[in-house]
């Protein structure tokens, strides 16, 4: 941007239809809350000023927009949306920009949208606000934005206000507007609530602004963008249409996905090229994804990172720490816990492996388990490289497996085992010749007898 933009973001809505003790804003949309979206918009857009406008007792909201570098405002009375940016006027004080301001519970919003607005904000025309407009086919509830012949934005009116030609009118306030940084604070302070809600709406600075003479303006994006949430239904479709752009983003990026409504992303997924992904697959936040890595169906990953090559599923699950080399093999119903999966290791069926290192080229056989917590602590499990963990082993930490050692299947390993040793502990087999047919003569016998009485 050729010249400074600040960002007032206003959150401070109870959102008592959400029927929940989260503030609206902090309720997740592909993982990262609402307020984190709009935050990161703001990154996108190189918007370096921003305020957060909070209720009292917002503290996790509070938290977040401080994470983001943003300051945080209170509005202690919630008395309508142009009260709740004038909340932020003593922390841009010293700013001489122009004020972007956004809605905490308005997630999809694409930066290049804003940046539409920002560019004709400062075009020939100087409107003295722009605002963001959406074309909706069945308006309802929303306000209308009215356009002189020319296409400049004469006023906003509200649906309950709107004549019936008025209500004809497709084109839609979304509520975001870039202000003139020179007028915003006045214009802002001179709104009144002579209105059925003795509210201070947002919306009447545009009217304030043409009766000064002033030029208003609108830039449109797509309805999508400006769906606002209000309920848990608003969430839910908000987070299928966020969904729906990362898959496409995923597509795009040379990522293959054989039933894409399926899988669902994290905001911060990063997927490597030529990734498959088969269906019915979910990625956690802070998952990370090389080049060439297969997935397949019904697998579960949260904070875990994968390299090159690796193989995947099904079924299995990726929890916090877990951390897959190149062209190992994580099979079906395995689960890996703060561990380490060196090159070329598998660990293909049925086998939990937590707080632990599988080193190159190892091979754990199903049912394998590491043993890492007991009641108390966790301890690390150290499996060398090339070692060979027989089926139905458990690991007991703190233990470490020598590299080429092997372990016997149906072990309990409770020392370390050296480099290139067999490890087996296991009751001694005992076979008693003819027994099984023995008891079966036994059993039919006392059976018969028994039908006999």
């Amino acid at each position: 941007m050729s010249a400074p933009c600040a960002a007032v973001v206003l959150a401070a809505g109870l959102g008592t239809r959400m029927k929940s003790d989260l503030p609206k804003v902090m309720h997740k949309v592909c993982n990262v809350p609402m307020l984190g979206h709009v935050l990161a918009m703001l990154d996108d857009l190189g918007v370096v000023r921003r305020v957060v406008v909070l209720g009292p007792g917002m503290d996790a909201a509070a938290k977040l927009a401080e994470a983001y570098d943003a300051t945080v405002a209170e509005q202690t009375e919630r008395l309508g949306t142009a009260h709740a940016a004038l909340a932020a006027k003593d922390a841009l004080a010293d700013f001489a920009g122009d004020v972007l301001v956004a809605f905490g519970d308005t997630p999809l919003v694409r930066a290049e949208t804003v940046a539409r607005a920002i560019e004709l904000r400062r075009s020939a025309l100087d409107p003295a606000v722009v605002v963001l407009g959406f074309e909706e086919d069945e308006p309802g509830a929303y306000g209308r934005l009215i356009l002189d012949d020319a296409g400049n934005l004469v006023r906003i009116v509200e649906a309950k206000d709107a004549t019936p030609e008025e209500l004809d009118v497709t084109l839609c306030n979304s509520g975001v507007m870039l202000i003139d940084g020179a007028v915003a604070w006045r214009l802002l302070s001179a709104i009144g609530n002579d209105n059925a809600k003795g509210e201070y709406y947002l919306t009447d600075v545009v009217a304030l602004a043409r009766a000064e003479g002033r030029a208003c303006a609108v830039v449109e994006g797509g309805a999508e963008e400006f769906l606002g949430v209000n309920s848990r239904a608003d969430l839910a479709l908000v987070e299928a249409i966020a969904q729906d752009r990362l898959r496409a983003e995923a597509l795009a990026r040379g990522v293959t996905m054989t039933d894409p409504h399926t899988v669902y992303f994290s905001a911060d997924t990063q997927l490597g090229r030529d990734v498959t992904i088969e269906p019915f697959v979910t990625f956690g936040p802070g998952v990370v994804i090389g080049d060439n890595v297969t997935i397949k169906g019904f697998c579960h990953f949260e904070d875990a990172r994968v390299a090159a090559g690796a193989i995947l599923g099904p079924y299995a699950r990726l929890r916090p720490g877990a951390d897959v080399a190149e062209d190992a093999h994580i099979g079906n119903f395995v689960e890996i816990k703060k561990a380490t999966v060196e090159r070329g290791a598998k660990v293909n069926h049925l086998t939990y492996i937590g707080d632990a290192r599988v080193g190159a080229g190892a091979n754990v056989g199903a049912g394998t388990i590491t043993c890492n917590y007991d009641g108390f602590n966790k301890s690390h499990t150290d499996i060398g490289a090339g070692a060979f963990i027989g089926s139905n082993t458990s690991l007991v930490a703190p233990v470490k497996v020598g590299d080429g050692a092997t372990v016997g299947a149906g072990s309990v390993v409770t020392h370390d085992v050296p480099a290139d040793a067999l490890a087996v502990t296991r009751a001694q087999q005992k076979t008693l010749n003819g027994w099984a047919a023995r008891f079966r003569e036994k059993m039919r016998a006392l059976k018969a007898k028994k039908e006999g009485c």
